[in-house]
């Protein structure tokens, strides 16, 4: 019995970092980034001292549970910039990343670095934005996308797009498909697309 402890011990210590990243990807998923870490622990059914063990950070926690999902967004950003079709590598990028955006509020704040300490995924968007924004670029060679769009614009989307908050999540996806259908309209170079007015910086990349 003496032998087994450690390893029984381990197995606690083990169980309680995922009760813990589990309670934490829900709350941001529903709530955003501003979830309380007491609030966390108490979902996860551990103490605070728990939760800090494990996690000495707010910033070690929400590097840790958006891990998955900053892998994918980064999937969608590479599938998108390496399609041989530019416009349909950029459509793919909006639609995805709006179905993200509507599947897990925590992710795209932290995404977008409303909250400051989120160093390390701000790292990782610096990239995919210049990618996005190469995308874009192409895009516009081909004539497909309208010559006035910038990257920014690209932000706002996310930006609008958290507003969508039906409690039913399918919901939430499927407006989040028709609000990027409707973007993507909006970003098309067909005919004479309308005069948009200045755009909002929103970010520091560099737009195409």
């Amino acid at each position: 019995m003496v032998d087994r402890l450690p390893q029984l011990l381990r197995a606690d210590a083990a169980d309680n970092r995922e009760r813990v990243l589990d309670s934490a990807r829900l709350l941001f998923a529903q709530r955003g980034l501003e979830v309380p870490m007491r609030e966390i622990a108490r979902k996860a059914e551990v103490g605070p001292a728990t939760l800090y063990r494990r996690f000495p950070t707010k910033q070690a926690l929400i590097d840790a549970a958006f891990a998955d999902e900053l892998l994918a967004c980064q999937g969608i950003v590479r599938e998108g910039y390496e399609d041989v079709d530019p416009w349909r590598g950029f459509c793919s990028v909006i639609m995805r990343i709006g179905e993200l955006n509507a599947r897990n509020h925590g992710f795209i704040d932290a995404f977008l670095s409303t909250f400051p300490d989120a160093i390390d995924i701000a790292a990782h968007r610096e990239g995919m934005l210049r990618s996005l924004a190469d995308l874009a670029r192409r895009a516009k060679q081909v004539g497909a996308l309208r010559g006035d769009f910038v990257l920014d614009d690209f932000v706002l989307i996310l930006m609008a797009g958290r507003g969508l908050t039906a409690s039913n999540p399918q919901a939430r996806v499927d407006a989040a498909r028709r609000f990027s259908a409707l973007a993507i309209e909006a970003f098309r170079a067909t005919g004479s697309p309308g005069e948009l007015p200045p755009p909002a910086r929103l970010t520091a990349a560099r737009t195409p």
